[in-house]
């Protein structure tokens, strides 16, 4: 009877600790965040499509709902970020969710009704009314990315903290956890979405994201209630405020001082007394010009904060053509590459992705968070070398004598529109949603012409080196992304988290247009080859700039040895001990 006891006990012990993980607080966010996120991926790759196929296979309509898109958030990031500082988490929390859900599910109605009835639309007010829709759906997607950004900073940059706690041990898996579902995401739902609209149609498409949004949201409501119930630190919210007076109140306690006390009382009394004051004097004036001020004082809090240098090495890393966008697999196209080829160069990034979050982990506990940003960094660049050297490689294109808008001017005087490129699956638009990869037409054969007339191959030395230092780079890049993350997390107080990673994603946009810029400046696969050089010379600042900020908060001891406490190394850079930093 003992016998057959102890495996029982063993067995029950067993399903109770697997029940209690599968309800746990962390368990929940993780299935929060891959519906989330599942969603967001489909919406995304989806939407692009849609918009080429009721522009006439033109890519117009999707580069301005691009531009629309990252200039929205890099004005708008830092008024976003403050709203989620200022208002209760479970609030906000649920608020982004039900915006950026119904706003998908009005666009995908919207869309529907498009495709359904586009020939009497366009016959209608000379065609106004169908513009009016196109722009109707650029505004309410744009709303839908917004309120996206919002989620993604309470729930990735706020609540995630809480729910780890002191651990951060516990915070470093979850981060990586986190970044494993979006490597994930990223393939697999834009896969199943287009396998959907492959098969069926686009309006079947816009009806079963729409349908899938509609229960995503209620399915994550309910998880996000679960979760704020299940922690309670999350109903905890310190507001500025409260956080100054703390500061004052510690100051008090270390220097024993008794004008401590007197600034004390005037704060409060600023708090209390003058600002109702002031507000009546100013009135309407101040409503208008809060926005501006939230703007301003947002990115000064942001350059003010001890890892600034750090968020910054971060958003250089976004001034990149080497990364599996259009550009780079547009100018994979024009070297001929096949999509099946590029499917599979996609899937192996997306494991070296997940190798590097498993790095993150194994990194940070040996040695410490700020030196696990070190290694990485130096590991991606190394990675990248060889897409410099690749630039002068056999099969590579490059040559600065020729215009870089030499094709396209052609086709403008020509009157003739610029063709879309297919995509690895086969869709046009497919993997290009920002309207990229024609600038690079020109080079490759077209898909029926004369096998006598085409082109001699091209040597696969040049692309070959090039896409093995952007996969493996992944490694790098994705283990520094989650270190910096997580300084930004411990770093930031906690009422200042919102709007510091609203500015951090507004930097991250800017790099991100900048470079688009760039491909617009320099288009033909000739100069591509520069690009690449001017990428990786980014990628190197961004990490000089990470460099800088570990030598402050480290010291002499930047270069000693691993340590196997990770917490006596990132102790400093603790919101406790930013003086240190």
């Amino acid at each position: 009877m003992a016998r057959e006891a102890g495996p029982k006990g063993q067995r029950q012990r067993r399903c109770g600790a697997l029940v209690g993980y599968f309800t746990s607080a962390k368990f929940l966010l993780y299935l929060g965040h891959a519906l989330s996120t599942w969603g967001d991926r489909m919406w995304h790759f989806a939407v692009s499509v849609f918009l080429v196929e009721l522009y006439g296979n033109s890519l117009l309509l999707t580069a301005v709902y691009g531009l629309v898109v990252a200039g929205s958030v890099l004005l708008l990031g830092a008024i976003i970020g403050d709203w989620v500082d200022k208002n209760s988490r479970l609030k906000v929390a649920q608020t982004s969710l039900v915006v950026q859900n119904a706003s998908v599910i009005l666009c995908g109605i919207i869309l529907m009704i498009i495709f359904l009835f586009k020939t009497q639309l366009l016959t209608l007010y000379h065609g106004w009314l169908l513009t009016m829709c196109y722009i109707l759906v650029i505004t309410i997607a744009n709303i839908a990315n917004l309120a996206s950004t919002a989620t993604a900073i309470t729930i990735q940059r706020d609540w995630i903290v809480v729910v780890a706690g002191e651990d951060r041990s516990k915070l470093a898996d979850m981060n990586a956890t986190i970044r494993r579902i979006d490597q994930l995401t990223n393939i697999l739902a834009p896969m199943a979405v287009g396998q959907i609209m492959t098969f069926g149609s686009p309006m079947i498409g816009c009806g079963f994201i729409s349908g899938w949004n509609l229960m995503s949201m209620c399915v994550e409501y309910l998880l996000l209630w679960k979760v704020y119930q299940k922690t309670p630190s999350l109903a905890l919210k310190c507001s500025k405020v409260e956080e100054s007076e703390l500061k004052q109140l510690n100051v008090k306690k270390e220097n024993d001082v008794k004008p401590a006390e007197g600034v004390q009382l005037i704060v409060e009394k600023d708090v209390n007394g003058f600002e109702p004051q002031r507000e009546k004097e100013v009135g309407c004036t101040a409503r208008i010009a809060e926005p501006f001020i939230t703007f301003r004082d947002g990115w000064v809090a942001y350059y003010n904060q001890p890892v600034f240098l750090a968020g910054m090495g971060l958003a250089f890393l976004y001034m990149t053509v080497l990364g599996f966008d259009c550009i780079t697999t547009g100018y994979a196209y024009t070297q001929g590459l096949s999509g099946s080829v590029l499917s599979l160069l996609m899937g192996a990034s997306a494991i070296t992705g997940i190798m590097g979050t498993v790095a993150f982990t194994w990194l940070r506990r040996k040695c410490g968070l700020i030196r696990t940003g070190l290694i990485s960094g130096v590991a991606q660049f190394s990675c990248l070398v060889l897409c410099a050297v690749s630039v002068f490689m056999p099969g590579s294109p490059l040559d600065l004598t020729v215009s870089p808008f030499a094709d396209i001017s052609a086709r403008l005087f020509e009157n003739e529109p610029l063709p879309t490129i297919a995509s690895p699956g086969g869709e046009p638009g497919v993997a290009f949603a920002t309207g990229m990869p024609d600038l690079f037409n020109g080079s490759a054969a077209p898909a029926n012409a004369d096998p006598e007339m085409s082109p001699q191959p091209v040597p696969l030395i040049s692309v070959s080196l090039l896409f093995a230092g952007v996969i493996a780079a992944r490694v790098g890049l994705w283990s520094f992304d989650l270190t910096v993350t997580q300084l930004l997390q411990e770093n930031v107080a906690e009422s200042e988290r919102g709007i510091i990673n609203g500015v951090q994603n507004s930097m991250n946009y800017l790099l991100d247009l900048l470079h688009f810029i760039m491909v617009i400046l320099a288009p033909n696969p000739e100069a591509f080859g520069l690009l690449v050089l001017i990428s990786v010379s980014f990628v190197a600042m961004g990490h000089i700039m990470y460099f800088r900020f570990a030598q402050k908060s480290l010291g002499k001891q930047l270069f000693a040895c691993c340590t196997p406490d990770p917490e006596a190394v990132s102790d400093s850079s603790m919101p406790g001990n930013t003086s240190t930093v």
